[in-house]
């Protein structure tokens, strides 16, 4: 019977059911496929499908473009080889007569090609020495069952950040913020209180005015022209008054609340310099754009105007309410009759509120997510014709955007209305009830007419301060956003007592040193000493773990097992800025800020003279294209060094970790993306770079590493060799079947 699922390989639920059926018809009777890989490219490199399969008795495959189906069956000698090089995977499959097959597959594929070469491996060891495969029991997850590959500690479902919806009371942790202007906000707070009871006062002269006044003028009875006078002169005053408490109440509180919103900015900015490189590789720069710019400005808006507001609608509720009281207690009771129904309602909504708008904030996050990509990328955009589809992502982002806008609009549509109308039919209910008492002598018709106007005023302001629901749910939303950077700890952090850099010699030592990124290993066990000014290069396949590895010793993660040792003392000892300034770093795509030329090379030193900026630049072979330029070393960088060549950029970021003169120095690929003139040119800056420095370099074209000391070979997280050039060929080790791969791959190249 024939097998296509086993339960050791999870691989092949991923093919399509034409592949599978495709595949039924090559198998033999009792074979079961062990593996399977779809490689994407052709020998000439174009975009095809094809199809590997390991069973327990052969290795098959359909050629990508071809239709026919070929199979090799094991025997000794097969061997099976995996490289990759500028993006491209490898395999070949080779027996004692030479070269029988070869597949290429972009990189995306990689970790399926490795286990598929486990799996051939294995089955060829079984044949070979007639033993069957010894494979370790399936780990899978005690909670959830999910299956877990070898390297995994940890289920990525279980281990999932489980979502919380924003709390109102999140807005009560911006205190923090609010105690340094305590004074300021103590003194808006008391004008509050004055202007509000000065905007009563026109409500209780109504009264006398009516009673005294009108109805006596109406009945053609004497009026003092005094009383008028004074009627009118404290309605002005009032209203003066009034109006100069609100602004001073207004102009304090504005401020205070605009130096609220700068700190919490300025804030959470420095916090998120703080962080690990491990936090924003999870991240989209336009959502950390969003939540620094619009979410502290929404939550700055809030405290200016909105709950200033709500404020002024509590003081001005309790003191109608008790001027209600004291003009006549059943009119105030029968006012208090919507209230229950109008905190219901609130009640009702709160939670679908709160939801609602943290969605839309996420919801904007990506449509900002889509500026941000495409703004830096324009040149790929216009250079690959991809207008229209971009158009069509952000058209797309924005439909989201409105959809979840238009869902919440539901909602709060028909609660706003309903309570105006609420209201308006409690103000309609006292009228009923007051001219049921007059009618009856229990009020005047100035006592009526004041409590209408406090219990006008009384119910706009319910209406009023409902309609903070809405606010203060977008303000929560803003304000959780921005709490969770606040909240997260670095997972690089400063010694509570670091020790202070001395005077650094440049021996690194890694001992034992292990790195999980999540939940998967990614470097294990390695063990190497780098003497001061030593040059050593590091080569592997892609996904070995070299960047990982130049990473750690950088601290931008830190090592989850063992340590690493900086002239005999733990690194984390350190300060992460007294560390890291102690190390320059060459990129393999540069990154020059906006500004000039001279401040981009003094970035890491920006007290640095010019003649120290220009001798940076001299060595780094930099000085003479620098000068051809309108304005010289003034001259404007755009964004991302626009409007330099590639090697021009690259000579300045050698001439910026040349004036830092750091004595460690790591570069990454410094010469692979420039022409072979240039990389002569940068190769001149790189070896007076590297003089007198201990010297970490990765590679993948191995040519580049001659000058290096020594060469650590790194296969999947494990130092697999150590040696000189000469030394490692000799071997026909790992090192052998790269350089001769690669040396192959350029004479292909060449040919072609």
């Amino acid at each position: 019977m024939t097998t296509l699922l086993p339960s050791s390989e999870q691989s092949i639920l991923s093919l399509s059911a034409e592949w599978q059926s495709a595949l039924a018809q090559q198998i033999a009777k009792g074979e079961n496929v062990q593996s399977a890989f779809e490689v994407d490219l052709d020998n000439k490199l174009h975009f095809v499908k094809g199809l590997i399969v390991v069973t327990d008795q052969a290795i098959l495959s359909r050629p990508a473009g071809e239709s026919a189906w070929k199979r090799w069956a094991f025997e000794p000698g097969l061997q099976l080889k995996h490289h990759d090089h500028a993006g491209v995977g490898h395999l070949q499959l080779t027996n004692q007569q030479g070269l029988l097959a070869s597949w290429r597959f972009t990189l995306g594929q990689n970790l399926h090609a490795i286990r598929l070469l486990d799996h051939f491996k294995e089955q060829l060891d079984s044949f070979v020495t007639g033993q069957p495969v010894q494979r370790a029991e399936q780990n899978t997850c005690p909670s959830c069952k999910a299956v877990l590959d070898a390297d995994q500690e940890e289920c990525p479902v279980c281990t999932k950040v489980i979502y919380t919806p924003p709390s109102t009371w999140t807005l009560l942790r911006l205190w923090r913020f609010a105690h340094p202007y305590r004074l300021q906000l103590f003194i808006g707070f008391a004008l509050m209180l004055l202007g509000t009871a000065a905007h009563m006062i026109p409500r209780y002269l109504t009264k006398p005015l009516t009673d005294e006044v009108l109805i006596p003028f109406q009945h053609k009875d004497f009026v003092d022209p005094k009383l008028v006078y004074l009627y009118i002169g404290g309605l002005l005053g009032s209203a003066v008054i009034a109006w100069l408490l609100s602004w001073g109440k207004t102009y304090i509180l504005a401020l205070v609340s605009e130096r609220i919103g700068a700190d919490l900015r300025t804030t959470t900015y420095e916090h998120l310099l703080k962080l690990s490189l491990e936090y924003f590789g999870g991240k989209r720069t336009g959502d950390l754009m969003s939540r620094i710019g619009s979410e502290s400005d929404r939550i700055c808006v809030y405290l200016s105007l909105h709950l200033l507001d709500f404020a002024t609608d509590v003081l001005m509720f309790v003191m109608t309410a008790v001027a209600l009281l004291q003009i006549n207690t059943k009119l105030a009771l029968v006012t208090l009759l919507p209230l229950p129904f109008i905190a219901w309602m609130i009640h009702l909504v709160r939670d679908k509120l709160r939801t609602g708008f943290e969605k839309i904030d996420r919801v904007w996050g990506e449509v900002t997510n889509v500026l941000a990509d495409t703004i830096p990328g324009i040149r790929v955009v216009k250079a690959f014709a991809q207008e229209k589809r971009e158009a069509g992502r952000f058209r797309e982002a924005n439909k989201h955007n409105l959809a979840v806008n238009d869902r919440l609009n539901k909602v709060w549509s028909l609660f706003s209305p309903t309570v105006s109308f609420l209201t308006d039919l409690g103000i309609l209910v006292v009228w009923a009830f007051g001219i049921w008492q007059v009618a009856h002598e229990e009020i005047t018709v100035g006592a009526l007419v004041a409590a209408v106007a406090f219990i006008s005023n009384f119910y706009g302001r319910i209406d009023s301060m409902s309609r903070i629901v809405s606010v203060t749910q977008k303000s929560a939303s803003a304000a959780k956003r921005i709490f969770d950077i606040l909240d997260h700890v670095s997972s690089v952090p400063d010694p509570q007592h670091p020790v202070k850099v001395q005077e650094v010699q440049g021996k690194i030592e890694l001992r034992e040193v292990g790195f999980r990124y999540g939940n998967r290993a990614v470097n294990r066990g390695i063990n190497l000493t780098i003497q001061p000014g030593e040059m050593i290069g590091l080569v592997g396949h892609s996904g070995s773990g070299k960047s990982t590895l130049v990473n750690l010793i950088c601290r931008f993660y830190d090592v989850s097992e063992g340590a690493i040792l900086l002239d005999g003392k733990d690194i984390r000892s350190y300060a992460v800025s007294d560390y890291r300034s102690q190390i320059g770093l060459v990129l393999q795509e540069p990154f020059l800020f906006f500004g000039t030329i001279a401040d981009n090379i003094a970035y890491g030193k920006p007290d640095a003279t010019r003649e120290e900026i220009i001798a940076a630049a001299r060595a780094a072979h930099a000085h003479e294209f620098i000068l051809r330029l309108p304005q010289g070393y003034d001259s404007m960088v755009g964004e991302r060094g626009q409007g330099l060549s590639g090697g021009e950029r690259q000579r300045i970021s050698i001439a910026r970790a040349l004036l830092i003169d750091p004595k460690i120095l790591i570069m990454d690929e410094a010469t692979s993306s420039v022409d072979s003139q240039t990389e002569k040119e940068i190769q001149k800056a790189l070896d007076n770079l590297v003089q007198g420095r201990t010297t970490i370099a990765i590679a993948h074209r191995l040519s580049t590493l001659h000058k290096a000391d020594r060469l650590v070979v790194l296969d999947r997280g494990q130092v697999v060799e150590v040696g000189g050039h000469d030394e490692l060929m000799a071997k026909q080790g790992a090192y052998f079947d790269l350089y001769t791969a690669q040396a192959r791959n350029a004479q292909l190249a060449g040919d072609e």
